[in-house]
This record gives structure tokens, C-alpha cells and sequence, in this order.
């Protein structure tokens, strides 16, 4: 063990939600007693995201309601809140945040996650435009849902579709704008996807696929610019209160743009989430968590792949809880927990329209989708295959037999041969 941890700088982790809060636990149980720095952006302490789109934003949204339980704030743990680093200095061992104040470190955690994509269209920032990634968001976002709102929501991912949901719940009148040809088309396939929107249109939504956001359309009074209505691709205007941009994430990445981190999408790491060079090497003393990783996993082939599912933070922090208490405390075991395999199974859950959707393992690696059990207009579980390879499950209701197939591909993972990059 380290002999005296408070004469050594801090661990730094930049990024104060799930996956950098999670790492310090991690951290912790590991035997790490030194100094631990988290800074966050926002200024609540780390809470629940996928909520926000869903029971959460349905209710009166608040912190209480979302924030994780954590006995972190004992002595050697430090939360610096409202705070945005903007620069890093790997040589120097410091980060830099907006203040202009240095934050040096024993080892460095990137944990920054991610932010939405915007329209980038002028008057994306009108009265009634909405993004949804933050407990701000969602309050901002819950009090334009009032009954009878005329809702669009740009993009048909699981966002998306979850905000539809619980727009429609709150009595607002919701239309869905998207550029594919059905709603989560992409992860699902073609066949589930269809059914989906059909289950989703006989509950009120109305599509309008193949299609895109060409204006946002404003009315000013005063100092306020408020949204009115939307100019699309195919030329038809449609009337809008609230608008959601629901269009996918960006990394947050920028701060480390003076480094040589390989951050052509997200962080780059190897298998035990330390981050890589532009060149392959490994960075001393620098980690990544969460959905800003981009790790390989040999499960699903060995091909590093950024993965948002929410299991992540968690399973990405535990592995460098593991492997950094061990090098922070010169043990033995550090060169074997970094070459042990790190294959953690993807899983998500989508709630929309009352039905519950669960997955398991990476489904965007398909080339194929199959039913495999039940029927598609009830309760049903989906295999995902690559080369003829399961690579994921999908399923809505059927709890105990989508466990099963969980259980056999942990068992009997695909190989890289099979499954392919």
C-alpha cells in the first residue's frame, strides 16, 4: 500500500456523472485511500439519465427523484461542481478548467460523456426548442409538455420515441420527424421497427419519415423569439409549440484536443481502459469511462466500438477501479488485471407505450434480425446476428426466457472469427 497516499496529487476524474462517480466507488472497494477529485460541468452531484426520458419527465421533475445514493463525501474525496476543464496536460500531469485554475493528478479519468447533436439551424435556441441529456433539460423540457401541445420530435431513436411517449401520456399532440423509415430501424431492423411504429401510430403518434427539418420557423415579441412551426425537406410547413432534437450525441472530447489521444470518436482505449495515442501507444496514467470510450471487446470481435448503453459506465469504472488501485498501490496483480479479457455484455431498456423493451449484447453489429420466440404483434424476443453469429437480443415482456439467451451468450461467446470486425 501506498505510504503515505495524501502526499501524492489526487486522481482526477473529469466527468461527475455515473461513470465517474461509479469509479470512485471503484476505486475505493479496490483499496485506493489517496485523494480523489471529481469535477462536473453541472452543478448537481451524479444522478440517473435514462429516467429523464422517461417516468421522470412524466412527473415533476427534480434532483430527488434521480440522484444516486453515494457515501463518497468523506474525507479525500473532493466534488468540484460548476466546473469545466478545458485543457489537459499529459507531460505535466494537469488538467485546466474554464477558471484558469490547474488541477495536477496521480492518474486521470475521462469520464466527460456525452452532449446532444443539434440541428445547427438558425433559431435552434428559440423558446420551445428543446435538447435532452440534463436534469435541466428535462425541467425545461416538462414544463412546454402541457396538454395539447403540438409536439415534433426530430429523430425516432429510443430517445426520441421514449419523449414521444410520454409526451402522448401528457396529452400533447406529438408528430415524429425523422430521416429513416422507421422509428429505431437502425439497432432493430426493418421487420420489429415496423411494428413498432405500428404500435406507436395506434396510440396517437404521427410519423413523418424520410424526411427532415429544413427551418426553424420563430415569432419575436419583446426579447422573446418563440418557435411557431417547421419549414421539412419535402416542402410542407407543420405547426409546432415544442420541439425536441433528438438526433443523436456528440463526444466531449474538445479539452483534449492538445493532447495526442486518439479522439476520432471518442476516447480510444485498450481492454483495461487506459487511453491510446493517435498511434496505438498507451498513455501513462490516463483511463476512460463510459460512453466516451471507445474500447474493443472480444465478444463482439475485438474491433474497439463506442458503446451508450447504460450498463457501461458502470462496467468500464469498476475495470479501471481494479486496474489503477492496483498500480496506484504498486500490487503485484496489476500486470494480470490488465491482461485479463474485459468483455462486458452491452444491455439497455426502453419503456414506450407501456410496453418495456430490453436488449442485451450490441445489436448495431447485425446483418440479420430473426424472431425467435412469440409473436410479433404481442410479446416476442429477437436474435441479432452477424456472419450468421448472435451479437444481441431484443425483447419486449418474456423476462425469464431473454435471461436464457443472455446466460448461453455469456457462456458461449462469439469469436472474433465469427462475429468479425
Amino acid at each position: 500500500m501506498m505510504n503515505n497516499p495524501d502526499a501524492n496529487p489526487p486522481v482526477v476524474i473529469v466527468g461527475a456523472s455515473l461513470g465517474g462517480l461509479r469509479t470512485a466507488e471503484a476505486l475505493r472497494r479496490s483499496g485506493y485511500l489517496g485523494n480523489i477529485d471529481i469535477i462536473g460541468e453541472e452543478t448537481y452531484q451524479p444522478y440517473n439519465r435514462p429516467p429523464l426520458s422517461k417516468e421522470v419527465l412524466a412527473a415533476s421533475v427534480d434532483l430527488s427523484a434521480v440522484a444516486f445514493p453515494h457515501d463518497l463525501s468523506s474525507t479525500n474525496t473532493r466534488w468540484i461542481l460548476g466546473t469545466r476543464v478545458v485543457d489537459a496536460d499529459l507531460t505535466a500531469h494537469k488538467v485546466t478548467d474554464e477558471f484558469g485554475t490547474d488541477h495536477p493528478y496521480s492518474a486521470l479519468i475521462i469520464a466527460t460523456g456525452l452532449r446532444p447533436r443539434r440541428l445547427n439551424l438558425e433559431n435552434d435556441d428559440a423558446r420551445g426548442v428543446h435538447v435532452l441529456r440534463t436534469l435541466f433539460d428535462a425541467i425545461w423540457l416538462r414544463a412546454d409538455l402541457i396538454s395539447g401541445a403540438k409536439v415534433v420530435i426530430v429523430g425516432a431513436g429510443f430517445i426520441g420515441c421514449e419523449v414521444a411517449s410520454t409526451a402522448i401520456k401528457l396529452g400533447c399532440e406529438v408528430t415524429v420527424v425523422a430521416a429513416d423509415e422507421h422509428p429505431m430501424v437502425r439497432p432493430l431492423g426493418a421487420e420489429f421497427a415496423a411494428e413498432l411504429q405500428r404500435r406507436h401510430e395506434s396510440a396517437g403518434v404521427k410519423y413523418l419519415l424520410n424526411n427532415s427539418v429544413n427551418k426553424i420557423v420563430t415569432n419575436t415579441a419583446g426579447a422573446q423569439t418563440t418557435l411557431t412551426s417547421l419549414e421539412l425537406n419535402d416542402g410542407q410547413f407543420i405547426q409546432c409549440d415544442v420541439l425536441v432534437q433528438a438526433i443523436g450525441s456528440l463526444t466531449n472530447t474538445e479539452w483534449l484536443a492538445n493532447t495526442n489521444i486518439d479522439i476520432s470518436n471518442g476516447v480510444l482505449t485498450d481492454g483495461a481502459m487506459r487511453a491510446l495515442t493517435t498511434s496505438g501507444d498507451v498513455v501513462p496514467d490516463v483511463f476512460a469511462v463510459g460512453d466516451v470510450a471507445r474500447f474493443p471487446n472480444p465478444i463482439f470481435g475485438g474491433a474497439p466500438r463506442r458503446i451508450e448503453h447504460w450498463n457501461i459506465p458502470i462496467e468500464t469504472a469498476k475495470r479501471v477501479g481494479q486496474v489503477l488501485a492496483a498500480k496506484l498501490n504498486d500490487h503485484e496483480t496489476f500486470e494480470e488485471l490488465v491482461a485479463q479479457q474485459f468483455a462486458p455484455i452491452p444491455s439497455f431498456w426502453s419503456d414506450q407505450f407501456g410496453m418495456n423493451l430490453l436488449a442485451f449484447g450490441d445489436l448495431g453489429l447485425a446483418d440479420e434480425s430473426r424472431l425467435l420466440e412469440g409473436d410479433i404483434s404481442g410479446d416476442c424476443i429477437w436474435g441479432y446476428y452477424k456472419d450468421d453469429a448472435l451479437v444481441g437480443v431484443c425483447g419486449i415482456g418474456m423476462r425469464s426466457a431473454l435471461q436464457s439467451y443472455r446466460k448461453s451468450f455469456l457462456l458461449q461467446p462469439p469469436t472474433a472469427t465469427t462475429v468479425g470486425k
